[in-house]
């Protein structure tokens, strides 16, 4: 397997994080620093068991890293700049928005 094959499938398996509403929520409250599952479960209002079966899926992906304290475990990001791709990409999207609003709004007819 040839280096950039390698980096091409890491790249598609990062993507797969963006994927779901509730892991861009997830990563959306761990901007500010580390949380508890629980305190995750709250801000998003996902029920906590989806919230940990994301947390998972986001660490297994290399995107969290995870302590315990006690019988509470406190998940961040291993990498902020994952981040910055997650911002870029939301910027790309509201971009394409409003570009499409301009387009429908020139597209009426009085």
């Amino acid at each position: 397997m040839k280096p950039d094959d390698r980096l091409n499938e890491m790249h598609a398996d990062l993507c797969k994080v963006f994927t779901s509403p509730a892991r861009i929520q997830i990563l959306n409250e761990l901007r500010d620093g580390e949380k508890s599952v629980g305190q995750l479960a709250d801000a998003t209002g996902l029920p906590q068991p989806n919230v940990s079966q994301h947390l998972a899926v986001m660490r297994s992906r290399g995107i969290l890293t995870s302590r315990k304290e006690g019988a509470v475990v406190y998940y961040h990001l291993t990498n902020p700049k994952v981040l910055k791709a997650f911002d870029i990409i939301r910027e790309v999207l509201y971009e394409s928005l409003a570009a499409n609003s301009r387009l429908a709004k020139g597209g009426r007819r009085s």
